[in-house]
């Protein structure tokens, strides 16, 4: 039986962390076309449902391929707190707040996540709060508040959808932050694999809805849901998983700043919506402060226990 336990940090797996890093933020924006037509075919439940069943039966395929072993029990904890949070909770009420508010909305409430991400992960894991982290999700929530805006007045907007989609921004928060002391024992797939089925048992008084609603839904929604499933949750969440095991909660949280800006871009290539001056400065901005969060000085790249970043007491081993 393969062996799951996460390798010792290498120069090399931190540039490893990186490329999962930046293939999650792709994939995650992607999603954001995929729950435009999805969307319109399911109701929040079902979509979240349909989304992890294609996740787990696709995780499930990789991990009897890879005969990868159970999680020890000292993960689980963290793998049930992620998966019924992250997994569960949070798709459902994006999925429902995005149905209740404009897209420019939804992108301002939601982008608080990594800001609580950074300080649950300061609190509760010991994470280090330098500068450049700091001075980096400023200017990334600053773009991303200047992407809401741009965005706001192409819909109507309710207190119940900046409700749910703020409670979506604390439930991906606190799956991240619950997420990350499980990867200490346990590897990305497997954290990845059963949080996504506690996700699915969670959503499974759905049911009923995604059965109905997919007799009667278009094909291009249901593969699209599909898309969702395998893409931005199988593949993205396990990149994510592993980059999150080889550096802070807080600078992973504040590389997903990142997804505003590619969405702007995928909308402009795949749904031909030409931004405005003020959506590319804001998307600009966005980028531009992920590059500050993710930057180290010379001195502090070069110190002992650099890579990856929590201190060694702490180190183990997030929609959309």
């Amino acid at each position: 039986m393969m062996n799951d336990s996460p390798p010792a940090p290498t120069r090399r797996a931190e540039w490893g962390a990186a490329a999962a890093a930046t293939v999650t933020v792709v994939l995650w924006a992607s999603a954001f076309v995929s729950i435009r037509s999805a969307g319109e075919a399911y109701s929040p439940g079902a979509l979240a449902l349909g989304r992890l069943l294609a996740g787990a039966l696709t995780l499930g395929v990789i991990c009897l391929l890879r005969r990868s072993a159970w999680p020890p029990r000292s993960a689980w904890r963290g793998i049930a707190i992620s998966g019924l949070l992250w997994f569960g909770f949070y798709m459902v009420a994006l999925n429902w707040g995005e149905q209740q508010v404009d897209a420019g909305t939804a992108a301002l409430v939601v982008n608080i996540g990594p800001i609580l991400i950074a300080l649950l992960g300061a609190r509760l894991l010991g994470d280090p709060m330098p500068p450049r982290l700091l001075a980096g999700m400023a200017v990334s929530f600053a773009g991303a508040v200047t992407v809401g805006l741009s965005m706001s007045g192409e819909g109507g907007s309710s207190v119940l959808g900046v409700v749910l989609c703020l409670l979506a921004a604390v439930a991906y928060a606190g799956g991240v932050v619950a997420q990350k002391p499980a990867l200490g024992s346990a590897s990305p797939l497997q954290v990845t694999t059963f949080g996504c089925l506690v996700g699915a048992v969670v959503c499974l008084p759905f049911a009923g809805q995604l059965v109905r609603e997919a007799a009667a839904a278009p094909a291009s929604a249901t593969l699209n849901m599909v898309y969702l499933g395998v893409f931005p949750t199988a593949l993205a969440f396990t990149t994510w998983a592993y980059a999150l095991s080889r550096t802070t909660a807080s600078r992973m949280g504040a590389t997903t700043y990142a997804a505003p800006a590619l969405v702007v871009l995928m909308s402009w290539l795949f749904l031909g919506e030409v931004p405005g001056l003020l959506t590319l400065v804001g998307g600009v901005l966005c980028l531009a402060g992920v590059a500050v969060s993710r930057s180290r000085s010379a001195a502090r790249a070069g110190a002992p226990g650099a890579v990856p970043e929590p201190r060694p007491a702490r180190a183990p081993g997030s929609a959309r």
